[in-house]
C-alpha cells in the first residue's frame, strides 16, 4: 500500500528541521504546507515534488547535514543543465537528480 503523501510531507519536515524548510525547498508558502498537513491535498505537481524530495532526501542525508542538502535541493545544479533538482523532481526527473547525488558522492571519496 502507497504511503500517503501527507505521512511523507511528516517525514520531510522532520528531516529537514522545519515546515518552513520544507515550504522554502518546495516553492510555496509555510501556510500551504501546514494546509497540506491539515486537509488539503497538494495539486499534483507538488505531490511529485514531495514523493521525489522524499526519496531522493534520504539519499543525501547520507552524505549531507540537513541545511546543506536543501541548499543542494534548490541550487541551479551544472551537473543537471543549471537546472535545479527540485524543480526536476516536479517533472518526475527523479533519476538526473539521483545521477547529480552521485556525483557528489564521488567528490566526497575522491
Amino acid at each position: 500500500m502507497p504511503v500517503p503523501v501527507k505521512q511523507k510531507l511528516r517525514a520531510v519536515s522532520k528531516d529537514l528541521g522545519s515546515q518552513a524548510e520544507v515550504a522554502r525547498v518546495l516553492g510555496v508558502s509555510p501556510s500551504r504546507v501546514t494546509r497540506w498537513l491539515r486537509d488539503e491535498q497538494p495539486d499534483l505537481e507538488n505531490q511529485r515534488k514531495i514523493e521525489g524530495l522524499e526519496f531522493v532526501l534520504g539519499r543525501l542525508l547520507r552524505l549531507l547535514e540537513p541545511q546543506s542538502a536543501a541548499k543542494f535541493l534548490t541550487a541551479y545544479n551544472p551537473a543537471l543543465h543549471d537546472f535545479r533538482p527540485v524543480d526536476l523532481l516536479a517533472q518526475g526527473r527523479v533519476g538526473e537528480v539521483l545521477e547529480a547525488i552521485q556525483l557528489v558522492e564521488a567528490q566526497g571519496y575522491a
